[in-house]
């Protein structure tokens, strides 16, 4: 099981242009702040990457506000492990249990999923937090990355799990998160 002291987020490419092209986005960005603002509350560290934001644009705003410290990491290669930043920093953190979230899910995070495997970190993918141009191809990517050796998740499974128990203020704040 995820624990907070092993555990970082990676939020890949949600960004203006790219999610207008999403299936299901408003799901996909509600899941997304809930992601963020939960991993918030509990003290998770959080990355952020951006593929070529000259031509996809940032961020987007509602994300990154929820998100202490909002740095992204630009990147060109589809896998995040790519960026020589983004390793740096994930290795930095110390941590070795990755939650992969965004977009798209049969290209970036399924490629950084892989990539993140064979570095050895334990990678938990968000279904519900990820998308595809198509609900077809989001599927194809969630299964590769579980053929990969990745586990599958939820928003609320994660929060939950690294929560712990149904006790305490991080609770309630959590429950208005997911409702």
């Amino acid at each position: 099981m995820l624990t907070v002291a092993e555990t970082v987020v990676l939020a890949v490419d949600v960004q203006e242009k790219l999610s207008r092209a999403m299936t299901a986005r408003e799901d996909l960005l509600l899941k997304t702040r809930q992601l963020v603002e939960g991993a918030r509350v509990l003290g998770v560290p959080m990355l952020f990457t951006e593929q070529n934001p000259k031509g996809l644009g940032p961020t987007l705003p509602e994300i990154a506000a929820l998100a202490p410290d909002f740095r992204p990491v630009e990147k060109t290669s589809f896998s995040c492990c790519g960026s020589p930043e983004l390793m740096r920093r994930l290795r930095g953190s110390g941590r070795r249990d990755v939650v992969v979230a965004g977009i798209e899910t049969h290209v970036c995070v399924y490629q950084t999923v892989a990539d993140l495997l064979a570095e050895g970190f334990r990678v938990e993918v968000v279904a519900d937090a990820c998308s595809s141009r198509t609900a077809e191809n989001k599927q194809i990517g969630l299964e590769r990355c579980r053929r990969a050796g990745a586990a599958i998740t939820s928003v609320e499974i994660l929060l939950f799990e690294l929560l712990k128990a149904a006790e305490g203020p991080l609770f309630k704040d959590i429950l208005k998160i997911v409702k």
